[in-house]
């Protein structure tokens, strides 16, 4: 059976079609726990056909206490940084990797806009992948409306997720290099160079 692609025929698959074609080959599975996304990263997955087999669910955790009831993030985390903070956005990962029983967890955290949250400015956004090799996360620095910087966030998980996983399916691989904040107007899955942990115990 061939690996899902994109719906048209000659163009390059989109993020959501090559991370789910790589799942698939892989014979793995994803979960999602989205913050400033609210289900935008599961339903980007689930846009390409063939998304069931490797697309468990997702858990979208808005509020705060969402995130340490259904995630297992940590209360002290949250009331020591935030919710804005590439930690949470680890743990977010790992935790909706164990609810769930995936193979990989994707996790976004952030502030959609318009004005600032926390104390951080609208576009200010952790994004992480958890996965085998350990949880990987990337800052991301967003410019535009609130639904551009969602539509950025949502690019650039699912795009580092396909970083991860093609990496992991072919040879373990050091976190990649530095690429420069990330804006609208350049390449959503850009950002500075991801920070890698290992699996939480």
């Amino acid at each position: 059976m061939a690996a899902p692609t994109d719906a048209h025929a000659g163009e390059d698959p989109t993020p959501g079609a090559r991370l789910v074609a790589l799942l698939t080959g892989s014979g793995e599975t994803v979960a999602c726990a989205e913050s400033l996304t609210a289900g935008l990263v599961s339903a980007t997955i689930a846009d390409t056909p063939g998304a069931s087999v490797v697309l468990l669910g997702g858990v979208v955790a808005y509020a705060a206490r969402v995130k340490t009831l259904l995630l297992d993030v940590p209360a002290e985390l949250v009331a020591r940084v935030g919710t804005v903070d590439p930690a949470v956005a680890v743990a977010m990962a790992e935790g909706v990797c164990r609810r769930l029983g995936s193979t990989w967890g994707l996790a976004t955290t952030g502030v959609a806009g318009p004005g600032p949250s926390e104390g951080k400015p609208a576009g200010t956004v952790h994004v992480a992948v958890a996965g085998p090799r350990g949880t990987v996360t990337r800052p991301l620095e967003l410019n535009g409306t609130r639904a551009q910087i969602r539509s950025a966030t949502v690019e650039a998980v699912i795009r580092l997720a396909v970083d991860e996983i093609g990496a992991t399916t072919r040879t373990p691989a050091t976190p990649s290099a530095a690429r420069g904040t990330v804006g609208l107007s350049g390449h959503p899955g850009g950002g500075s160079a991801s920070d890698r942990t290992t699996p939480a115990t």
